[in-house]
């Protein structure tokens, strides 16, 4: 048993990673302890690869996604400069999250949400934390359009990822997967909605080769939903469609930084359609034991395409972030793979009835 007090609890982006992100002894730190997300080795993804995959669960992050590492600074910046309200655009995860920090901080949270296109399990996140929650008739990218000029024409603190804050806070997952292999991997594996966290992971890995803790950047792999893939398509995606809701965007605000991630890798970004994203969010759940939402399991959908195309040498190690976890939209999680709902077998309170049942007798 350890000793009393000898481990150092997990302080937050912030601290941890202090000498990477201009934190200063007059910074207001607000934090809810977020990152330190551990790196899950899958034996089934490894096997049917030829490869070593390793899973990167940022949906252990306190509001349950990648959004916290960044909203950790972006607000932390905001009260700094003395906001006394933060705005947002989001499909969910961003509003969660802005709620959460907002709430902590003791600011007010101003969120847009395209109406009738954000899971409830989001939504209730922001409506429990106190946001001020507007649900605007139109999708995400005019969300973001008018998040923007609010924070140009009024007292609000922008926080989507287009404030590179939250493009900072972020870059710190690429460090710890380096601080954990002792070096990058050879290839990353990542979902692309807006395209913030492809380029913070790129900005991360550069800078781990820059300071010598890696020797070497990975192949950027990243994945569109195919309802939702202007940057495979070349133009922006009017009416985007797609179940992995938290991607479901057309017009990405960090576009041509993906770009450059994908094209100074040498990487790529394809799409993949909802069937295989469903697919895969089954698989990595029954054989990893990790729940994730739609939008992060297109990672391993990807992932598993670009195998089946080549273009995974065996023998690569291949870290794969999963960005938030399923419960942020657990409808999904109750469908068979044929979409029809999944019903659990019903018993008398019968011990022996229930042993026949399971094929135990």
């Amino acid at each position: 048993m350890a000793k009393q007090g000898s481990r150092n609890l997990w302080q937050g982006v912030l601290c941890e990673w202090a000498d990477v992100l201009d934190v200063t002894d007059a910074s207001t730190v607000v934090t809810l302890g977020e990152g330190g997300t551990p790196l899950i080795e899958s034996r089934v993804l490894s096997q049917v690869t030829d490869a070593r995959v390793l899973v990167k669960f940022e949906g252990l992050n306190p509001t349950g996604s990648f959004k916290d590492r960044g909203m950790t600074v972006a607000v932390s910046r905001a009260v700094e400069r003395g906001a006394k309200a933060i705005a947002c655009a989001s499909t969910g995860n961003t509003s969660a999250s802005a709620a959460a920090y907002a709430a902590a901080a003791g600011i007010q949270a101003i969120v847009l949400v395209p109406e009738g296109r954000i899971s409830m399990g989001k939504l209730a996140q922001s409506v429990v934390h106190g946001a001020r929650i507007v649900q605007v008739r139109g999708n995400f990218d005019d969300c973001l359009e008018i998040s923007k000029e609010l924070a140009e024409q009024y007292p609000v603190h922008l926080v989507n990822s287009v404030n590179d804050d939250r493009i900072e806070g972020q870059k710190t997952a690429a460090l710890e997967i380096v601080d954990v292999l002792g070096d990058a991997p050879d290839i990353h594996c990542i979902p692309v909605g807006n395209a913030g966290n492809i380029t913070s992971y790129w900005r991360g890995y550069s800078l781990a080769e820059t300071t010598g803790a890696a020797t070497k950047r990975p192949r950027m792999l990243g994945f569109q939903a195919a309802g939702a893939a202007p940057i495979v398509r070349g133009e922006r995606v009017l009416e985007p469609d797609t179940v992995a809701t938290a991607i479901r965007i057309g017009n990405p605000a960090s576009w041509q930084q993906a770009l450059d991630a994908r094209d100074e890798s040498g990487g790529h970004i394809g799409a993949i359609d909802d069937r295989e994203i469903l697919k895969a969010q089954k698989l990595l759940a029954s054989s990893t034991g990790v729940f994730v939402e739609p939008a992060s399991a297109i990672s391993v959908a990807g992932l598993l395409e670009r195998h089946a195309a080549g273009e995974i040498p065996a023998g690569s190690t291949i870290a794969l972030t999963v960005t938030g976890h399923g419960l942020k939209d657990a409808q999904w999680g109750l469908k068979l793979e044929d979409g029809s709902d999944a019903v659990p077998e019903s018993a008398d309170a019968d011990t022996a009835q229930v042993a026949q049942l399971l094929g135990l007798a």
